[in-house]
């Protein structure tokens, strides 16, 4: 058996949806650098046309488009346009999210929402539009972006970690309802991760910096290249057995206590 082959993406087409930048970016740039034909959205014209220079500039050659995922006829539209123009999708990965850190009980009603629907009803809605053609093409992956907030609460993160653990036993749900379709549903959920956005984060001496380093075994902040590794496996023919897992790439906090004081 030839392993590498197990590990390539030849031939496949990949959505990631939210990948002009970030976490979303550098997956889809590791699908791409194993063969992988990448197509992407993001809300905003701006974002794609950043998304699609930075893809150029390491040579891939990825298609972009503007689609906001809580709009199920949008998504609709971009789905079967790809279809139309590029191919069935082989590969779904419901990178897309937002987060908004205020106190739950400062929270108003309408900000939870807006994290649900991103967050959950979003994957829901992507999903629910590729899946039909991956039964008809007779495989699929869809890779859905968790978080340790699919495991853990914090303050100040309530709809966040809601909609996290919503997306955890989604993907338990398509795994189970079409993993007969040999349809593999699986989560990667990254830990603390080296972003611009966390950057303020992470300088020398930062109470926050140093809290996420005490807890890691890994002693580090994550990057997003850590997360590429994982990506390729549960978006390759490797993983043809592995259905409903949440690969957790977090450099072993869920399984750590911590230091004694």
């Amino acid at each position: 058996m030839d392993y590498r082959k197990m590990f390539s993406l030849e031939g496949k087409i990949a959505l990631v949806t939210g990948a002009s930048y970030g976490i979303g970016f550098a997956i889809a740039s590791g699908l791409a650098n194993a063969g992988a034909t990448i197509v992407f959205n993001d809300i905003k014209p701006e974002l794609v046309d950043k998304g699609l220079a930075a893809y150029k500039e390491l040579g891939i050659n990825a298609r972009g488009f503007v689609c906001d995922v809580t709009d199920e006829n949008q998504v609709k539209e971009m789905v079967a346009t790809i279809e139309k123009e590029i191919g069935i999708i082989d590969i779904l990965v419901n990178n897309a999210g937002i987060i908004k850190r205020i106190p739950m009980c400062e929270m108003t009603a309408e900000e939870f929402r807006q994290v649900i629907d991103v967050d959950l009803n979003g994957p829901f809605i992507v999903s629910k539009a590729v899946i039909p053609s991956m039964i008809k093409k007779g495989h699929g992956k869809i890779i859905n972006i968790c978080s340790m907030m699919s495991e853990l609460g914090r303050e100040t993160v309530s709809a966040y970690a809601a909609a996290k653990g919503g997306l955890k036993m989604l993907t338990r749900n398509i795994a189970s309802e079409y993993g007969g379709f040999n349809i593999q549903c699986n989560g990667l959920g990254p830990g603390y991760i080296a972003t611009p956005q966390t950057a303020p984060l992470r300088e020398d001496g930062h109470p926050f910096n140093n809290f996420i380093i005490s807890k890691t075994p890994a002693a580090r902040w994550g990057t997003p290249e850590d997360l590429i590794g994982p990506a390729l496996f549960l978006a390759s023919d490797a993983s043809n057995f592995v259905n409903g897992h949440i690969l957790y790439v977090d450099g072993g906090i869920l399984a750590y206590i911590g230091k004694q004081p």
